[in-house]
């Protein structure tokens, strides 16, 4: 499912929402352990998951950036630093599984911007196959196709 992308005070929102199949501590598991996260995002690590804690992404160059937690429930909500912006993952238990919905705050549309929706698409696509005990395949691929469609979307927003 795309996300939807929406014009803010501050710039723009775009939320994406999944609905798993699994328990939310499982899902949970794969937003904060590292063994897991691993699996489905390699350059990110989580720190002390906490308010004023840390995620730490591998910028890949032997650099990294320390991304500072600014909320933070337990098997609920995770919040923290995306360069300028910001991610938010909120999680909630439901019948027959768990609804994932993860909102990225983006203060100002870049050409880097649909490089990073169509990656977070794909990331919880992975996410899913994960859960679900099955491989996902060719990732690049996924990605060059979501790009595309984030490509557009993000044009037209910049267009009204």
């Amino acid at each position: 499912m795309t996300a939807r992308l929406q014009k803010v005070p501050d710039g723009f929102t775009a939320t994406f929402e999944r609905h798993y199949k699994h328990t939310a501590d499982k899902v949970w598991a794969y937003l904060t352990d590292n063994e897991l996260l691993s699996k489905w995002f390699p350059e990110l690590r989580s720190g002390e998951l906490c308010i004023g804690g840390s995620m730490t992404f591998d910028m890949g160059n032997g650099t990294y950036e320390v991304m500072g937690i600014s909320d933070y429930e337990p098997a609920a909500v995770l919040e923290y630093a995306w360069g300028e912006d910001k991610v938010r993952f909120e999680l909630e238990a439901g019948p027959g599984g768990s609804s994932l919905r993860l909102i990225e705050t983006i203060s100002t549309i870049t050409d880097h911007t649909p490089r990073d929706l169509a990656g977070w698409h794909v990331c919880l696509d992975v996410i899913e196959a994960l859960l679900e005990g099955k491989g996902f395949g060719n990732r690049k691929h996924a990605w060059e196709e979501q790009y595309k469609v984030y490509s557009g979307l993000v044009e037209r927003m910049r267009i009204s």
